[in-house]
């Protein structure tokens, strides 16, 4: 009776799972992902609450505040930090219209693009760093980076500080791999059946699955650091 509680009381507050999240909104955004909600989280656009263990929960606000951004990415090519700004006027009850991107830009870029120089000077890098990185898999290659990579280097940046270079976190892209093997394996009975109904659910699924991998790694993580002598 006890395990039927936190749902129980989910229902009750409108709390979402990740992947329930995910199924309701990949309608209107279909390339949204388990990484680009724990990357708007990461950026402080959303905060959604978590559970004793750790897992997130969504309330409808949080929800309406990914697709918020999420639409002004789609359709004003804004960057984040602009989409931010926004935010928190919003927040602070200031009445803002809707930011525009500069037309010139909008008619050129599909999707916000920080360039190698603006990346560099951003995130500390130098040529050589960014080069390993995108060497060991962990940044795409090319001459322009979105958010996601520009926050992956600075990242990388940090961790070459304390001695960690870009090869000594392969493992992490192998296991992202494993990882996304794992959930396919998981909700292909779904995906395969091709209805609607089946597509939401597996994609439900994978983002709990997901979510439940963070949950695990955090927690042998910090498992591992109590063990250390520091």
């Amino acid at each position: 009776m006890a395990a039927a509680e936190p749902a129980a009381q989910d229902a009750k507050n409108h709390l979402l799972s990740i992947g329930q999240v995910l199924a309701r909104l990949r309608g209107e955004f279909p390339d949204l992902s388990n990484s680009k909600l724990r990357f708007l989280e990461e950026q402080g656009l959303v905060s959604p609450s978590r559970t004793a263990s750790g897992y997130r929960k969504f309330s409808a606000q949080d929800v309406e505040r990914v697709r918020i951004v999420l639409a002004l990415q789609r359709d004003r090519y804004l960057p984040l930090k602009v989409i931010r700004g926004y935010l928190d006027d919003r927040d602070a009850g200031i009445a803002t219209p809707f930011p525009v991107a500069d037309e010139s830009s909008a008619a050129v870029l599909p999707v916000a693009k920080t360039s190698r120089a603006e990346a560099l000077r951003t995130t500390g890098a130098t040529v050589e760093l960014l080069t390993e990185a995108i060497s060991a898999g962990l940044i795409p290659a090319g001459d322009g980076f979105d958010e996601e990579s520009v926050t992956m280097l600075a990242a990388v940046v940090r961790l070459h500080s304390a001695g960690i270079g870009p090869r000594h976190l392969r493992v992490f892209r192998q296991m992202a791999a494993r990882e996304a093997s794992l959930i396919e394996s998981a909700v292909m009975p779904l995906s395969r059946r091709g209805d609607a109904v089946s597509r939401s659910r597996a994609n439900e699924i994978a983002g709990d699955v997901a979510d439940g991998f963070d949950v695990v790694r955090r927690l042998l993580s910090r498992r591992a650091l109590s063990q250390l002598e520091l």
